[in-house]
């Protein structure tokens, strides 16, 4: 399946450039017909790209349409939105805040953040060990959704260099077929689409891959450095709600009241 597969895309990329047919303007073989120079213009090499500009399209469609979906989704403000996080903190500290409220308040706003927090908040008075558990198990779940689709990047990546690489093959298929006919000995143009083939679809493939490696490398780390910093906001929820924390909170201010006390006595 996969030798038809091929030979039906060598097939295609080679048809329209037979030496033997007459050139016309808009077609392959008039693309090559000028001197047996590799087109540079953008329409031109979209012709002369053959049957792989269509594979190549798309796969740079799929680089670029993922790319966008994650600038969007990516966005700090939409991950930890500062000023819900803020605001948040301040009213929890100063109590302001029941367990009810605090998760409503938090599924209300909807960020990954915000339902990282509930989770923990739903073990509210438990263990640090219980709360830091839950809001592992709600984190993971919410990193699996940052990482959605930047594998696609990866792919692209790999695919896109190998669509070059076949495209090469092809053309120097193309190549040696036409130095075995007597009547492209001496003609540099009638191997110019062979070679020229070879050439055009490894740049294409080439000029797919690298801008999705870097894009994949860059969401990646953007990944890690937010899933840092939602660590770091956790940690203080758990400091904040766990038995724990809520025991250091009540010794902090019964030693509050005891030192108002003592002072109002002196005075």
């Amino acid at each position: 399946m996969l030798v038809i597969v091929l030979g039906g895309i060598w097939k295609l990329a080679s048809a329209q450039d037979s030496a033997e047919e007459p050139e016309e303007k808009g077609t392959t073989a008039a693309v090559w017909s000028n001197e047996g120079k590799i087109p540079t213009e953008p329409y031109e090499v979209w012709l002369a790209l053959g049957a792989f500009r269509f594979p190549l399209a798309l796969t740079s469609i799929i680089v670029l349409w993922f790319t966008i979906e994650r600038m969007v989704v990516l966005r700090h403000g939409r991950v930890i939105p500062n000023p819900f996080v803020k605001r948040f903190f301040e009213h929890l500290k100063s109590g302001n805040l029941e367990p009810r409220m605090a998760i409503k308040l938090c599924e209300d706003n909807g960020s990954p953040i915000a339902l990282v927090l509930a989770n923990g908040l739903r073990k509210w008075g438990k263990s640090s060990v219980e709360v830091e558990q839950a809001i592992i198990d709600g984190g993971e779940r919410q990193v699996s959704q940052l990482r959605k689709h930047i594998r696609i990047l990866n792919g692209a990546a790999t695919i896109a260099p190998l669509l070059g690489l076949l495209g090469t093959v092809v053309g120097m298929i193309d190549s040696f077929n036409r130095i075995s006919q007597s009547a492209a000995m001496g003609k540099s143009e009638a191997l110019a689409s062979g070679i020229g083939l070879s050439l055009l679809t490894t740049a294409a493939g080439l000029g797919i891959a690298i801008p999705s490696l870097i894009m994949y490398m860059y969401f990646t780390g953007r990944v890690d450095s937010l899933v840092i910093e939602m660590d770091g906001l956790a940690q203080d929820l758990v400091d904040i709600i766990s038995a724990e924390g809520l025991s250091e909170q009540a010794r902090a201010a019964a030693k509050a009241n005891s030192a108002k006390a003592e002072s109002r006595r002196a005075v």
